[in-house]
């Protein structure tokens, strides 16, 4: 094993990179735009591999602060809550921009994540979540974008869980399911279900059924 991958006190397997943000040095940061998200422009010098330093580097980054979403599971039924609704980012997805999503929204400033899951789903589905567990903490796509989200299970009664919700002055048009657990991941393996939060959610709730999850 290399350096970086070895095993630690409980003989685990671990990977500890030699490198940290004290690696990195942001030489400038220009704002390039700042509206409901923010675009800013950093150049930036690196530690490489073999040793020294990279040369400057420029890199536009998306910065729209970070996000959390949650799964809505009802164990009684076996059944998970899902919404609908219209990302102009899947304009180019084959079959619709209409997608299939977690519960989810914006972290704001002093917000814990747990706390924002719980108020999203009152607002997007109607649904009060009984109790959560945290599931993992992602990065989007790091290589255009600083954002990071936190993901989520909840256990909710989805007996009477349905209709159209949504803020409408946040432009808000959303659609809610009710999916039996199985058929949910069904259309994570046929594609059907395509985005990000969406298709980790529903694996690790299918892995680690298989391994006997019950909520706390």
């Amino acid at each position: 094993m290399s350096a970086q991958i070895m095993k630690n006190d409980d003989g685990k397997i671990v990977f500890n990179s030699q490198y940290d943000q004290n690696d990195v040095k942001i030489i400038k940061k220009e704002s390039l735009y700042k509206g409901f998200f923010q675009c800013n422009k950093y150049t930036i010098k690196h530690k490489l591999f073999e040793g020294g330093w990279s040369g400057e580097i420029q890199r536009e980054f998306f910065e729209r602060g970070h996000a959390a979403a949650i799964l809505p599971y009802d164990p009684v039924s076996d059944s998970v809550v899902l919404i609908e609704q219209f990302r102009f980012g899947a304009m180019e997805n084959k079959k619709s921009p209409w997608l299939l999503e977690l519960v989810a929204g914006i972290i704001e400033k002093d917000e814990l994540s747990e706390e924002l899951v719980k108020r999203e789903a009152i607002e997007e589905a109607g649904l009060d979540i009984l109790t959560s567990q945290f599931i993992c903490n992602c990065l989007v796509s790091p290589g255009g974008t600083t954002e990071q989200l936190d993901i989520f299970i909840g256990k909710v009664d989805a007996s009477n869980a349905g209709g159209l919700h949504g803020l409408a002055e946040e432009g808000e048009d959303i659609r809610v399911h009710v999916v039996p657990r199985k058929v949910a991941y069904e259309w994570v393996v046929d594609g059907t279900i395509n985005n990000l939060a969406a298709i980790i959610a529903l694996q690790w709730l299918e892995l680690n059924l298989i391994k006997g999850f019950k909520f706390d």
